[in-house]
């Protein structure tokens, strides 16, 4: 038949001994050890014979990912018939089916014959979430809750880099929408705040990409999501490969060249409302033992609201070197650049009775220059042991000119009273210089009749940040980093030295059961220096901070299969947030650090079932109880000495327990009606979280007349923290053609800890109403080279809001966007 014909790919089964390979129609055992599970070893290739890496071989719910030289391992397998699948990007999934005996190990020889994107009328499956491998690369993710996204399958507004449409089947991320560019993604879990995401530790191809992440973990910079192949998701069980903090691992993998062809070229045009104009370019390939990948990105437009400009550009190139068999070398670089117009905040008055779209502000500009280079090296000493060496830098810069004072409705850009004239801007500027590396060895070993896996490494970091703020700016309109005066009003500068090492194992008790324990130090080396204002006679107000410690983390993680394709997983990890910059950096002179200000430390902790069944449907159901200890604020207290004189005191003030259920279902509705797998799909997704996060201590202080009343505000709910986020969606995919409608919902929060409800005049604290907003997209892929895109986001025109302000950029509540479109047609050469 022409269908017939028209298949991706086939496999072809050979048996190897381990010493001298021969092929054969069928796996023989190569030795015989009672009382283990079987292994299964082999190689996935393309047609040309050369290895085809990041391919995802399954059993069941057991997967692994190729290596670079096509490679994998499965192990602990269960004897009997099994299924063994392989998948991918460029990849249509092909099977055989095999039988595996407990004791003995089989290696296979998978040939792929051809890429889906060269094939008409094919249908694109529209499932874009799964599970990690319990080894993925030289990361153990086994016991432990993790998603990974492949954006190849989604239908979202990559353009704008759409966090509630990207992240929609990861159960319990909130998003702040804050950002009308779409170039700052505001993502956290489990009632953390989505701040800049600086509850993750954000990686690009598994290096650090923040400003500091052990003194100012804000992620200013993320990659353009067109040029993103899968983001990496591990939660709080993370803390002890990638370091502290309570939200995980979030990590943008960018793609590659492909490993078929010696030159591939992709452009990607999109227009849009708001004056939206957008392109994306990417060039790459492999030439014998080179392969290569860069691209280009620029987004421009005049943003949903007034006073909303923005002009960003991303650039990056990589190269691959397969410089022996064993030895692969590797460069990169990635910048970004780009100027941003803030329209500030609202008041809750402007919000509900005045425009929407309206903004006080005309003269706020935010830019955030960010380079990263970075060196990668990979050694496989044997098929079961490799070395990955990673060299990464950072020099980057935040960069703020605008008015930053309270919204004023009958001026909305401040005034000199003695000129009439505009009123000079406030400058603020930061510098970064980073410089790290991490080695990391994996390996696999036997041990008492069983083979088990072994991940350690170390870590090396150095961070410096320049800090200037409060300078004189100029009394323009647009976007100027001219300082107008001798000086800034606060300079500062700190340094941070990281070391750290790691060891995690995972020891594989039957065919069934795997445990996992670890354990990460952190030696953490904070100094700060300079002055944080000046007096009228120039004299300088001086800082002097300095902070030393060492940092224990510990954890274990268990995995029970109760099925070939599920299993119970299990978690217990300690983490920690350090003491940040901001948090040594009083607001006022008059202010006061504690000398002993410590670390916020606390665990995650979670328990969950996931799996697949029968290829039609996909879930993951957990629950967590997550414990942020040692929460750092700031509380009035009397002067030592005085009992009439107070001081705002920076401490450790309290602790909130978070604790919830997330579950994520997918089902292939129409092929799990039919089995008829030559029908289209239409995949269904719930992607559900309830979270009670509440603080169970909070120490406060006011002031009364002369006297301090201390209060606490145990049991009142921690800001931000939504006590649900749903989202409900279905997409429709035949032959070329997909499309995606998407419903969110997220219930109310609070702005401050006080859970105040009615907004004060400026708008920075008050409830914050819960919303709903519904997503559409689809695309269609045709004559093999071309895709067309398109998309409405916010169908209905909610209006709505997920953040107050209580500063930068603008005090005041910040209007999501209402209804915009976009349009893509793509060319794939």
């Amino acid at each position: 038949m022409r269908t017939t014909s028209l298949l991706l790919s086939s496999l072809l089964l050979t048996t190897s001994m381990v010493a001298a390979p021969t092929s054969a129609s069928y796996a023989l055992p190569l030795h015989d050890e009672s009382g283990r599970g079987a292994t299964l070893t082999g190689t996935v290739l393309d047609p040309a014979g050369k290895a085809v890496e990041g391919a995802l071989v399954a059993v069941g719910n057991r997967t692994a990912l190729t290596d670079a030289r096509g490679a994998f391992r499965l192990q602990g397998l269960p004897a009997g018939e099994a299924l063994v699948t392989v998948s991918g990007l460029s990849i249509r999934p092909i099977s055989q089916t095999v039988t595996l005996q407990a004791g003995q190990t089989q290696t296979l020889r998978l040939l792929i014959e051809e890429a889906v994107q060269q094939l008409d009328n094919v249908t694109v499956a529209a499932q874009s979430l799964h599970f990690a491998p319990e080894v993925d690369g030289t990361i153990i993710t086994a016991g432990k809750k993790n998603e990974v996204i492949e954006l190849d399958k989604l239908n979202a507004n990559l353009v704008m880099n759409s966090s509630r449409q990207v992240f929609a089947k990861v159960p319990g991320v909130t998003v702040w929408e804050s950002d009308g560019s779409g170039q700052q993604i505001n993502v956290a879990t489990r009632g953390l705040s989505p701040n800049r995401s600086w509850e993750f530790n954000t990686r690009q191809n598994g290096m650090d990409i923040s400003s500091d992440p052990f003194g100012y973990p804000e992620a200013y910079y993320n990659p353009p999501l067109e040029a993103v192949e899968r983001i990496q998701i591990i939660r709080g069980g993370g803390s002890l490969q990638y370091g502290s903090q309570f939200g995980g691992l979030l990590n943008y993998e960018l793609k590659r060249g492909p490993k078929d062809k010696k030159i591939q070229f992709e452009t990607s045009n999109s227009v849009g409302n708001n004056g939206l104009l957008s392109t994306y370019n990417s060039l790459g390939g492999t030439v014998g033992k080179v392969s290569y990948f860069g691209y280009y990105q620029q987004r421009l437009g005049n943003g949903w609201r007034d006073n909303s400009e923005f002009n960003v550009r991303n650039l990056h190139a990589n190269v691959q070197v397969q410089a022996t068999k064993k030895l692969r070398l590797g460069a990169e670089i990635s910048h970004l650049g780009y100027e941003i117009q803030q329209p500030g905040g609202l008041t809750d008055e402007q919000f509900y009775n005045g425009d929407v779209r309206q903004s006080s502000r005309g003269r706020n500009w935010f830019s955030t220059p960010w380079t990263i280079p970075a060196f990668t090296a990979d050694y496989q000493f044997s098929d079961r042991t490799r070395l990955s060496l990673k060299t990464f830098g950072l020099l980057g810069e935040r960069n703020s000119i605008g008015l930053p004072s309270s919204v004023n409705i009958d001026k909305p850009d401040a005034v000199n009273p003695a000129t009439g004239q505009p009123a000079n801007r406030q400058l603020d500027r930061d510098r970064y210089r980073n410089l790290g590396s991490e080695l990391r060895l994996l390996t696999e070993y036997d041990l008492l009749g069983q083979q088990h896996t072994l991940a350690a490494g170390v870590r090396v970091a150095a961070a410096n940040l320049g800090r200037r703020q409060q300078g004189l700016g100029d009394t323009g309109s647009g976007f100027n980093l001219d300082l107008q005066a001798a000086r800034y009003g606060r300079e500062l500068s700190f340094r941070t030295r990281n070391y750290a090492a790691f060891v995690e194992n995972i020891f594989r008790v039957g065919s069934r059961l795997t445990f996992t324990p670890g354990a990460r130090l952190e030696l953490i080396d904070n100094q700060g220096r300079g002055y944080l204002s000046l007096n009228p006679d120039g004299s300088e107000n001086p800082l002097r901070q300095d902070s030393r410690r060492k940092v224990l983390l510990y954890g274990a993680g268990a995995e029970l299969r109760v099925t070939d394709q599920t299993n119970v997983y299990a978690n217990y990890s300690r983490a920690f947030r350090p003491v940040t910059f901001g948090d040594l950096t009083p607001p006022a002179t008059s202010d006061v650090i504690d000398a002993n200000l410590q670390d916020a430390s606390g665990f995650n902790a979670e328990v969950g079932y996931r799996g697949s069944w029968a290829n039609v449907l996909t879930f993951d159901v957990d629950a967590f109880w997550l414990r942020y200890d040692d929460r750092i604020g700031t509380i009035r207290r009397f002067v030592p000495g005085s009992s009439t004189t107070t001081q705002q005191f920076r401490t450790n003030i309290g602790t909130s327990v978070h604790k919830g259920v997330e579950a994520y279902v997918e089902l292939d509705l129409i092929h799990a009606l039919t089995r008829n797998f030559d029908l289209p799909h239409f995949d269904v997704f719930a992607s559900m979280a309830f979270v009670d996060a509440r603080y169970t201590q909070l120490r406060t202080a006011t002031l009364s007349g002369s006297n301090l009343q201390e209060g606490d505000l145990k049991n009142n709910r921690v800001e931000y923290a939504p006590k649900y986020t749903h989202r409900f969606g279905g997409t429709f995919a035949h032959k070329g053609f997909s499309a995606t409608a998407q419903l969110t919902r997220v219930s109310a929060v609070f702005a401050d800890a006080n859970n105040t409800v009615a907004p004060n005049a400026a708008a920075t604290t008050g409830r914050v109403p819960g919303y709903s907003v519904t997503d559409l997209s689809a695309s269609y892929r045709f004559a093999k080279r071309f895709t067309v895109r398109g998309g409405l986001n916010n169908v209905f025109d909610k209006h709505y809001f997920t953040r107050r302000s209580g500063g930068y950029p603008g005090p005041g509540l910040l209007p999501a966007d209402g209804r915009t479109w976009f349009a893509s047609v793509g060319l794939k050469l």
